[in-house]
């Protein structure tokens, strides 16, 4: 697993050399989301696709 500064350092590599300041706060925020639901996915698990499905059945009409 990579830490967040290879994280960060691969990212700015990717973006663009006349990227905005707000785009690469974006892009932390968006790569910060990911890196925190993978880690509570490995710490809490995750649900199938039938209970995602049952539990938003209440929500959902079809």
């Amino acid at each position: 697993m990579s830490t967040t500064k290879q994280d960060i350092e691969s990212l700015l590599s990717r973006l663009p050399d006349n990227i905005s300041v707000e785009d690469v706060q974006y892009h932390l925020y968006v790569l910060d989301k990911v890196r925190r639901g993978l880690e509570d996915a490995r710490a809490n698990g995750t649900l199938s696709q039938e209970e995602v499905e049952s539990r938003f059945s209440k929500w959902l009409t079809e």
